[in-house]
């Protein structure tokens, strides 16, 4: 059991980084509701 919640963890930590990441290289298509960014997403960027 421990092994399969350290396999789940590991694949959502590193779905959640994938999502980070795309969300700091893409803007909101309406510019009335941009979402707030923790400071360290910034370095996610790649441009």
């Amino acid at each position: 059991m421990k092994k399969l919640l350290i396999r789940i963890g590991t694949s959502l930590a590193s779905l959640a980084l994938m999502v980070t990441a795309l969300n700091v290289n893409t803007a909101c298509m309406l510019f009335v509701h941009q979402p707030k960014l923790p400071d360290n997403a910034g370095k996610l960027r790649k441009f």
